[in-house]
């Protein structure tokens, strides 16, 4: 197989895998609140709110030390581990206990009936292995210094102890560059759009969906909107992705016009699931709410709702990882870490308050931080340039 194909392999393998595990697990985030809450009249007791904030807390933490564990242990490995720990959450919902569902829940970030539940998780559990195993057929590239039959294996052995100092090296620069990296100017106002990123992740990931399940007056129908509701989401986050990833390469308006649109479809569905749900959904008992809306719940606009979600943040996340890969291109991966782990805070902290705060009050969080979010990507891409320009002081860090 040649180098080309070999990597074409690799990029379909990861493509794969990646959509097994993460097909799984988005799942059981959309249901995991839903789930609890019904067992939560037995001799279960926890929150699928607290579980994710568990996850994305630990995720944020895990985010500054992960190049140095891959830097070691190398990234098949590591993404195999991954999704082991992945695949132990999924499988907690089986038959859940207050301590292994939140003690899966850390080692993740590093409402039906009882038969139909295990039915349903344990495929997702399958499903998640699945994609798992998938990393073994990850091929190495091949090495690109061809080792002659008289070298002898102390040379080889030299090379290997080089190439993992070379690694380690290079993990502890990223570390350190990270840090330096967090109080330029440009990173601190994108930090403002990427938190807005991590608020919202939350809210159409988990509490949406637990709203729509929440909700008695929508029927027998209620608790299979939710996976409706996830795939609109989806689609939405299809379309945007493929529309404006594509536009960004050629596009000579900026990626201001993106994230606007993006801005104001988010406020749009914002301002109609406020209307269309009570107050008291997101934490609403087992039974449900009985509460009324400003309108009629309709379960169209919620779906319609779930669609523009996911279009909204598509628009967000395009242009955030296109603005960082133009700003940091020589240095993308502290850009990055700094990224996820700002985001990976934000989604933990927006759970954590997911437990107590009614709807109104979430959505109120997310217009702010929208807004502000807005106005600080928009002045980081109208001095983009200029930035560029100046990089040298960026490469003295």
């Amino acid at each position: 197989m040649s180098p080309e194909s070999k990597k074409l392999f690799n990029i379909i393998i990861l493509g794969v895998a990646f959509m097994f595990m993460f097909t799984a697990f988005q799942t059981c985030g959309n249901v995991a609140q839903t789930v609890i809450r019904s067992l939560n009249s037995t001799d279960f007791h926890g929150s699928g709110y607290t579980s994710m904030a568990i996850i994305y807390g630990v995720f944020s933490a895990s985010n500054l030390i992960t190049p140095s564990v891959v830097a070691i242990v190398g990234p098949q490995l590591s993404m195999f581990a991954s999704g082991l720990f992945y695949s132990m959450y999924i499988a907690v919902f089986i038959q859940p206990f207050p301590w292994s569902f939140y003690t899966a829940s850390v080692f993740i970030g590093i409402a039906a009936a009882e038969s139909d539940r295990r039915t349903v998780f344990i495929a997702l559990t399958v499903i998640s292995l699945v994609g798992t195993v998938l990393f073994f057929l990850i091929r190495k590239p091949d090495s690109e210094n061809i080792l002659g039959e008289d070298e002898s294996s102390d040379d080889q052995d030299m090379e290997v102890n080089e190439s993992a100092q070379n690694n380690l090296t290079k993990a502890v620069d990223a570390f350190k560059k990270s840090f330096k990296l967090c109080v330029t100017k440009e990173m601190l106002l994108l930090s403002i759009t990427t938190a807005y990123t991590g608020l919202e992740l939350t809210f159409f990931s988990g509490v949406y969906g637990t709203c729509i399940g929440a909700i008695n007056k929508f029927g027998a129908e209620e608790k299979s909107l939710i996976g409706l509701s996830g795939i609109f989401i989806g689609i939405g986050e299809i379309l945007g992705g493929s529309l404006f990833g594509l536009l960004s390469k050629n596009n000579r308006f900026g990626r201001n016009p993106v994230v606007l649109l993006g801005i104001l479809v988010h406020f749009i569905a914002f301002y109609l699931i406020f209307l269309n749900m009570p107050g008291d959904a997101p934490i609403a008992p087992v039974k449900g709410t009985d509460s009324s809306a400003y309108i009629k719940s309709s379960k169209e606009v919620a779906i319609l709702c779930s669609f523009l979600l996911g279009l909204g943040d598509s628009c967000f996340n395009t242009q955030l990882l296109s603005v960082l890969g133009f700003l940091y291109s020589e240095d993308s991966a502290p850009a990055f870490a700094i990224f996820k782990f700002v985001q990976s805070i934000c989604a933990a902290v927006a759970f954590f308050y997911s437990n107590y705060l009614l709807l109104h009050w979430q959505l109120l969080v997310m217009v702010i931080f929208g807004f502000f979010g807005t106005i600080s990507f928009f002045t980081v891409e109208w001095e983009a340039a200029a930035f560029v320009a100046r990089s040298s002081d960026y490469r003295s860090i």
